[in-house]
């Protein structure tokens, strides 16, 4: 049994991730966190994690940058492994979440997908041949008109995918607007489109001389992203301090 810490979990995917535990034998969220400290499941909430006295073996955080702080000095005492869920990190931040795994089993991903995630895989495989040929490459994304931060994190991730196959030479474009200038054949445009309800679709596009590749993972429910965060937990029950991703957890699907 992996007993786990939802912080966020009044929040939309808190929610989905409580729905989604019922129905698990393995696993059971032992309390929640949120801001108001209102009980809306069957688990007791807390305002802060230093207010939560369960014991639990990870705890899944899909609520926002600015708890960052509040997680990492409560886990350290705890060494509590964490599952980070939420997007839009300064770099600032992520420093601090890599020292931090000097001391904590961490998780973090910029989307929780299985399907992303091999995507990402994928991407890399195409760009060592499309890229070699001349190939253009532009990353498109598209989420819900309520999400604050843009280009996605999965979308960067798509294009650290790339950039990382060939040492870092690429540059990203995130607005040709101001320019008059021809496309840099070291860049990679990325682009992000905000409208309705959109759960999130991300395409990979390789454009060459009378061809075109596209690549395209497309949610439809949030219900994806929830069931790789529990995996992620089960995942880190017990693991030693260090970084790691969701390419790890694949590895054992």
């Amino acid at each position: 049994m992996t007993r786990i810490i939802m912080y966020g979990c009044n929040g939309k995917m808190g929610k989905v991730i409580s729905s989604l535990v019922k129905e698990d034998a393995s696993v059971e969220i032992a309390a929640g966190i949120d801001f108001l400290g209102e009980q809306t499941d069957s688990y007791p909430v807390y305002k802060t994690l230093a207010e939560c006295p369960a014991d639990a073996d990870a705890l899944i955080d899909f609520s926002a940058p600015s708890a960052l702080d509040d997680i990492l000095t409560e886990a350290k005492k705890r060494k509590l492994p964490l599952v980070l869920c939420a997007t839009g990190y300064s770099e600032e931040q992520l420093a601090v979440i890599k020292e931090a795994s000097e001391e904590l089993a961490i998780l973090r991903s910029a989307n929780m997908s299985l399907g992303v995630n091999l995507l990402l895989k994928l991407v890399q495989e195409a760009a060592k041949v499309l890229a070699a040929a001349d190939f253009d490459m532009e990353i498109i994304e598209k989420h819900h008109n309520q999400k604050v931060d843009a280009p996605s994190g999965t979308a960067l991730a798509f294009a650290d995918a790339i950039n990382a196959v060939f040492g870092n030479e690429y540059s990203y474009r995130y607005d040709r607007s101001q320019d008059r200038e021809k496309r840099d054949k070291k860049e990679i445009g990325i682009s992000a489109v905000r409208g309705g309800t959109i759960v999130g679709e991300h395409e990979i596009l390789f454009a060459g001389a009378d061809e075109v590749v596209e690549l395209k993972h497309t949610a439809y429910s949030k219900a994806i992203f929830g069931k790789g965060a529990v995996a992620a937990a089960k995942f880190l029950h017990g693991k030693s301090a260090g970084m790691y991703d969701m390419k790890d957890v694949i590895a054992l699907q």
